[in-house]
């Protein structure tokens, strides 16, 4: 039986969304006739791990759904076995880059790879703990439909699953590797108040990710669609285009991969917003297949993130992202001049040469960085309040963001060597004798 992975990490209170991905799961198994193992990589505290616990007990069994509700601990268990079979050379790096101590939006999903790897998945589902499905005739709309309809098979053959072709012909033999949607409702960043505070203020800042030799008339259109998802329009019919997926039209929180999760990681840095859509880009670049439909998840807001440790630490994930984009733009167009070039004889992402091109990218003249941060000091201090003592914050932390930006980066390359031992281990092991893993399931 097919086996497909549909992979929800958290650090927060998500029981109510841990319920809705559970529906999502069933759905895939009835429908389609899969195994489907739903991994819950849970960061959040005991007491709320408990609860979590206890809401996926409540939901009882159903057939073809397997359920692992992984703490940090039994993860930290099953990567040092993964990282220790694979002979990697620094173990203990790779370790602290699979599960940092900081947030990293890269890391736990390179961990929901590997670990699909060792279920013996094929594909992997991303959701989010702070979002929802929208619904159409009282039933939800559930994004795997399209994910398992498609993927994995060559484009030619998934066409039939479309509404619209938007491929060129010469690519009809490469396999779908990425599925997905966008969201409706709020800004996938957390910085609408900025907006509202003065509009003027949030152009500037958002057009910081741009690359530098940009027009202001790019600028100026990039502020205009950034973190805007699909807008709030609502579903109310199935549209899937296969095509190459422009990764400006699509959200981790609502994507499926295919073989290429296996072949390179996502960048693990810590604390940075937007260092998980590497992949996604790299799809694009190759030319690889993709499904672009439009079951686009519902985005909401938790009230942490606005108010203070929590305002500060979301807004350094925000600068971060900025200061990143110095590497990742050059990167993007690296990848996009070498084009088909990036894919093996058998249409893998050739990984060596992408982390060859992430070590060059490494060793940039941060100028354009430094730039950014003065930027983002007059932007922040024109904001007032809680900006403006933000900014003071920043002005003391300038050298180490810089510093981490380019650490970042230098140790993506890293795990990018490593990653094809790293799979191929966790394969080989499995999931079996990691500890006392908790899961459950009916067949």
């Amino acid at each position: 039986m097919r086996r497909v992975c549909l992979s929800l990490p958290t650090n927060r209170e998500c029981a109510e969304t841990l319920s809705a991905v559970y529906g999502e799961a069933a759905y895939a198994a009835e429908r389609f006739g899969v195994e489907v193992h739903l991994l819950v990589l849970d960061s959040a505290p005991g007491a709320v791990r408990a609860r979590h616990a206890a809401a996926l007990e409540a939901l009882g069994k159903t057939p073809g759904v397997v359920v692992h509700h992984l703490d940090e601990d039994r993860q930290r268990e099953f990567l040092l076995r993964a990282v220790r079979h694979a002979g990697l050379s620094k173990p203990d790096l790779m370790l602290a880059l699979m599960l940092p101590e900081g947030l990293s939006y890269g890391a736990c999903t390179n961990r929901a790879f590997l670990i699909a790897a060792a279920l013996g998945c094929e594909s992997v589902h991303r959701r989010d703990s702070d979002s929802r499905y929208q619904e159409a005739d009282g039933a939800p709309v559930h994004p795997i439909h399209h994910e398992l309809a498609s993927l994995g098979l060559p484009a030619r053959e998934a066409a039939r699953h479309a509404t619209a072709h938007a491929l060129d012909p010469a690519l009809a033999d490469r396999p779908v590797s990425l599925a997905g949607a966008s969201f409706i409702g709020e800004l996938s960043v957390d910085i609408g108040e900025i907006r509202e505070l003065d509009p003027g203020v949030y152009a500037d800042m958002v057009s910081l990710w741009a690359p530098r030799d940009w027009s202001a008339e790019q600028k100026r259109a990039l502020v205009a669609e950034s973190f805007r998802g699909a807008g709030t329009e609502p579903f109310t019919e199935d549209r899937a285009v296969l095509t190459v997926v422009d990764p400006m039209r699509i959200d981790m929180c609502n994507i499926g991969f295919h073989g290429v999760h296996e072949q390179l990681p996502l960048p693990p840095a810590t604390d940075t917003i937007g260092s998980d859509y590497f992949l996604m880009h790299a799809v694009y670049d190759a030319g690889l297949p993709g499904v672009l439909h439009n079951r686009d998840i519902v985005n909401f807001y938790t009230p942490e993130r606005r108010t203070g440790a929590g305002f500060t630490a979301y807004q350094l994930r925000f600068v971060k992202f900025l200061l990143s984009m110095l590497y990742f733009n050059h990167l993007y167009e690296q990848m996009g001049r070498a084009g088909g070039a990036l894919l093996d004889d058998r249409h893998r992402l050739r990984a060596p040469l992408i982390a060859q091109m992430v070590r060059e990218s490494a060793a940039l003249d941060r100028t354009p960085n430094v730039e950014r941060l003065a930027s983002l000091d007059v932007s922040y201090r024109r904001l007032g309040g809680k900006y403006a003592e933000f900014a003071d914050l920043l002005a003391g932390r300038g050298q180490r963001l810089l510093d981490e930006a380019r650490h970042d980066i230098e140790d993506f390359a890293l795990l990018a060597e490593a990653w094809g031992p790293l799979v191929d281990a966790a394969r080989t092991l499995g999931l079996a004798g990691a500890g006392a893993l908790r899961e459950r399931g009916g067949r």
